[in-house]
């Protein structure tokens, strides 16, 4: 009887073993259920891959990264076998792990009922308990398109492969880029064929390894995410290695849909999407106006006091401006369409700011004396984002970046990012985020300009910046921009999801595009450093993030309306229009309730709009000059004299307190 000698790490421990030969992965680990798949030199394979001699195979548990993704993938062709039994004229598209969950896609005559949903459920619960085995078999191209020849979607995959597979939206979850595989569901007794998918896998064992799921929606989605192609319906779902995660997570969702910025934003009467203007372009109210104006003023003072100078740029642009910053041989499609004007010149709406700024700087000669040169914009551009993916303040068409390029000598460059990257995060401090990592984005080859040495330079020092902070640093290898590569902060809000926040990003090549030139200290021209900042990355997200981190009870210092005076009777209201009135003096926005409901609506109302602050006046206080102050939290403190209920709430919104 032959034997193989394999080595199974389990980091920072490892086993070596003499085993059989034909000894599968899953009889390694026979009696750890947690294991569901197996890395074997970097690459993932079921358990029932055979073991040959010199393998060093990892195990891959179910509730590591890999393992969720093979669990949500699984269950992934759980519910498409489902949709097929239930609606067999059913044509399969894809159907790849996602983040805390799956989709698949689904040309159907009929868009999905939410009533459909829970027959799906039931019908995967069915498939489940019946424990079917995922089996893996190579095929080839030829038989496969045999196999599969009433689906035409999968018959558009076969032979994607490599680079293709990867660009089309969750392609690459069916083919990959080596060999092509189709996965089996059997029944778990007799064997026999009870459904299969083009799919390069790894998958669980059987159907039964996924213990807890749920389908959560269904959605029109183009296929391969192109809006030329023909609109299907995707199903949304998710999977977890246990009900009680399960559970945790569905509580999680709603929790982020009572914090949705949408609808807190209608609620509130902070900001609105017409239809009539369009996808993704914003209206602010009066009051989502006073927020942005805050938010705004704030960054404004405190970039000036930072040495910051301000420039503004116009909307549009020859497109001769993008030809020379490179941005139309990278960038054309997330740009809008050119308009012709001017006898067939081209003018584009600009999707950033940075080729403007370079034309101010080059507007006349500079120096080194001038230098750091920080150039910053409330500057609005315009890309076109797929109708899928716009979503909101978050993911918007039009949007107001906070934009500033700084411009410095190579010597200057390591400690400008040191103090760039340390005002960054105290900046968004100041706005009550303060949990955060980094992330480095390095270059890729195929989508970059410039040098090798310059790109490992840049690199490098973003590197060392990043590091003096004390942060977690996270790799993003290939990330970068086409000019140069760039570190973002990522922020966790009050309900942990990470959001990127600023990004800095070091750029050799476009001040050689445009010319770029100072004089240095011997006399001779040189080229600057060019440093892209966004430091909220666009008002609006930025807007949107904090509205969802703070559930629309916003600090009193960015609250739309701080206070509000609720008066008893009638008789109390110039009472409490006194108190408004020393309150305005120091910048307070105030608003007085002399509306004709009782003093518990008027109390329900503050509540409604998330007022921080609430001043009742009754017989009582006004003969004591008091205050019944409230807070938003519902506690109230009766009787405090009038200057000290100002003083609080001067001081509140003064020091940025939350509340």
């Amino acid at each position: 009887m032959s034997e193989a000698r394999v080595t199974i790490s389990r980091d920072p421990d490892r086993d070596e073993r003499v085993v059989t030969t034909g000894t599968t992965a899953a009889e390694l680990f026979e009696g750890d259920r947690s294991v569901v798949a197996a890395r074997v030199a970097g690459r993932l394979v079921d358990l029932a891959y055979v073991v040959v001699d010199g393998d060093e195979i990892e195990p891959v548990e179910i509730g590591s990264p890999d393992g969720l993704n093979i669990l949500r993938h699984s269950a992934a062709h759980v519910m498409a076998q489902a949709v097929q039994e239930l609606f067999p004229d059913a044509k399969l598209g894809i159907g790849p792990p996602i983040k805390d969950g799956f989709y698949y896609d689904f040309d159907v005559e009929t868009p999905f009922h939410p009533d459909d949903l829970k027959r799906i459920e039931k019908k995967m619960q069915e498939i489940i308990k019946q424990g079917q085995r995922f089996a893996r078999r190579v095929t080839t191209d030829e038989d496969a398109r045999a196999e599969l020849v009433d689906e035409p979607y999968k018959l558009e995959l076969i032979g994607l492969k490599g680079s293709a597979a990867e660009a089309a939206e969750g392609a690459s979850a069916e083919v990959g880029a080596g060999e092509l595989t189709i996965y089996d569901n059997l029944n778990a007794k007799t064997g026999e064929l009870c459904w299969k998918d083009l799919c390069r896998g790894p998958h669980l064992p059987t159907t039964r390894n996924i213990p807890a799921f749920k389908l959560m929606r269904s959605a029109a989605a183009y296929w391969r995410g192109s809006e030329k192609n023909k609109q299907l319906q995707r199903i949304y779902g998710t999977a977890w290695p246990s009900k009680d995660e399960l559970k945790a997570y569905t509580a999680f969702l709603e929790e982020a849909e009572k914090r949705d910025h949408r609808k807190l934003g209608a609620e509130l009467d902070l900001f609105s999407i017409p239809e009539e203007i369009g996808s993704g372009l914003a209206v602010f109210h009066p009051k989502g106006g006073i927020i942005r104006r805050t938010m705004e003023d704030y960054s404004r003072r405190r970039h000036e006091e930072a040495g910051y100078e301000f420039v503004y740029t116009p909307h549009a642009t020859k497109g001769k401006l993008f030809e020379l910053s490179g941005h139309l041989d990278w960038y054309a499609d997330g740009m809008y369409p050119p308009m012709e004007l001017d006898e067939g010149q081209s003018y584009y709406l600009k999707p950033m700011n940075c080729p403007m700024h370079n034309l101010i700087y080059r507007a006349r000669g500079r120096s080194y004396r001038e230098f750091p040169l920080r150039l910053f914009e409330f500057g609005t551009v315009y890309r076109y984002e797929k109708s899928g993916v716009v979503h909101g303040l978050t993911r918007a068409r039009g949007f107001t970046q906070d934009d500033a390029h700084i411009y410095c000598t190579r010597d200057q460059m390591a400690d400008e990012l040191d103090s760039l990257l340390t005002f960054v995060l105290n900046l968004l401090r100041d706005y009550g985020l303060d949990d955060f990592y980094l992330e480095l984005s390095t270059r890729n080859p195929e989508k970059s300009i410039g040098t090798e040495e310059n790109w490992t330079e840049a690199t490098e020092t973003l590197r060392q910046a990043a590091q003096k902070q004390g942060l977690e640093l996270v790799d993003d290898p290939g990330g970068a921009a086409f000019y140069g590569p760039k570190i973002s902060v990522q922020a966790k809000d009050a309900i942990g999801r990470t959001w990127q926040m600023s990004t800095i990003q070091v750029d050799f090549n476009l001040p050689e595009r445009f010319d770029l030139e100072y004089t240095a200290s011997d006399g001779t021209r040189q080229q600057p450093v060019m440093i892209h900042r966004a430091l909220f990355g666009s008002i609006e997200r930025f807007f949107a993030v904090l509205l969802e981190h703070y559930a629309g009870k916003m600090p009193p210092w960015l609250a739309p309306v701080q206070v509000v005076g609720i008066p008893i009777t009638e008789e109390h209201v110039p009472y409490l229009e006194e108190v408004a009135a020393k309150l305005k003096a120091h910048g307070i926005r105030v608003e007085i309730d002399d509306s004709a409901d009782r003093m518990q609506k008027k109390i329900r109302n503050a509540n409604k709009f998330k007022i921080p602050y609430m001043l009742l006046a009754g017989d009582e206080d006004v003969q004591a000059g008091a205050v019944s102050f409230r807070y938003r939290s519902g506690e109230q403190n009766n009787g405090v004299p009038v200057d000290d209920a100002v003083a609080e709430i001067v001081k509140a919104v003064q020091d940025r307190i939350q509340i």
